[in-house]
């Protein structure tokens, strides 16, 4: 249980430094990734091309993270506060100005081998939407 915690603290680390070498090193070759309110992709590469495109739309810190485990250790959740500029258009999503954000998000985990096997993220894209649109009509 403590070293699943302990991957999930340094996957989190990694993520608010930017490292996304250091988070993919954490993951599985075929990890599952659920993304948000999306589909499902698998393999490291898929996760690693999510990230350049979230890179490139998003800059986030997250707070306030607090990470739990079963005591088996091959399940994990984590919750935090997202703290987030919206810096380049998604694609199908509204125009990037700029927009700041702050939400609560989740996520779920599967580990294996001490490795990171499953990751499904979860944020309610209704607030974000709300907040990043404020300022299209301001």
């Amino acid at each position: 249980m403590n070293d699943t915690i302990d991957l999930i603290r340094r996957y989190y680390a990694a993520f608010n430094r930017g490292d996304w070498k250091g988070m993919l090193d954490l993951l599985d070759e075929n990890v599952h990734h659920d993304v948000n309110q999306g589909g499902r992709e698998t393999g490291r590469d898929r996760f690693a091309a999510f990230l350049e495109r979230m890179n490139t739309s998003y800059s986030e810190a997250l707070k306030n993270v607090v990470v739990m485990a079963n005591e088996a250790g091959d399940r994990a959740a984590a919750e935090y506060v997202v703290h987030g500029e919206y810096k380049a258009t998604d694609d199908g999503l509204p125009l990037a100005q700029g927009q700041s954000y702050v939400l609560p998000g989740g996520a779920f985990f599967e580990v294996r081998n001490g490795r990171i096997a499953r990751v499904t993220n979860y944020y309610n894209l209704e607030d974000w939407l709300a907040q990043v649109r404020r300022v299209e009509v301001d």
